[in-house]
């Protein structure tokens, strides 16, 4: 018996509309599903990542705020293999994202960095 991959990753988001268009138009993530669930006030989106993992963005009327920033208890951060950090960074920018200044993994000596996501979730590139 074993453990085959990650099968998502999920998300709850406290601005759906903002969240989803940082999500697909920003980072670029497909849409798999959108469904809008009317006994739980709630969207379901479906995101596919380079068409092998998926996150799953969720709304909810109004979700408790993340208790602190990053140390708290639970998934600590989402991260995204990159083939060049900087080009993210300049692109981020672009989009008025900022991010943190680059960093080097000091065990395998690959560039990252982090940013935020509309809701705060730390998100890390972390270059191939």
């Amino acid at each position: 018996m074993k453990l085959n991959r990650i099968h998502h990753i999920a998300i709850i988001c406290s601005d759906y509309k903002k969240s989803k268009l940082f999500y697909v138009d920003i980072l670029g993530l497909h849409v798999l599903r959108e469904v809008y669930r009317e006994e739980r006030q709630s969207y379901k989106l479906d995101l596919e990542v380079n068409g092998s993992y998926q996150i799953e963005l969720f709304s909810f009327p109004n979700p408790p705020e993340r208790q602190s920033y990053p140390e708290a208890a639970g998934l600590r951060h989402l991260a995204f293999e990159v083939e060049d950090v900087e080009e993210w960074i300049t692109y981020l920018l672009t989009r008025d994202i900022k991010a943190e200044p680059v960093r080097i993994d000091p065990y395998t000596n690959k560039r990252l960095t982090f940013f935020k996501d509309p809701d705060g979730l730390p998100i890390e590139i972390y270059e191939a």
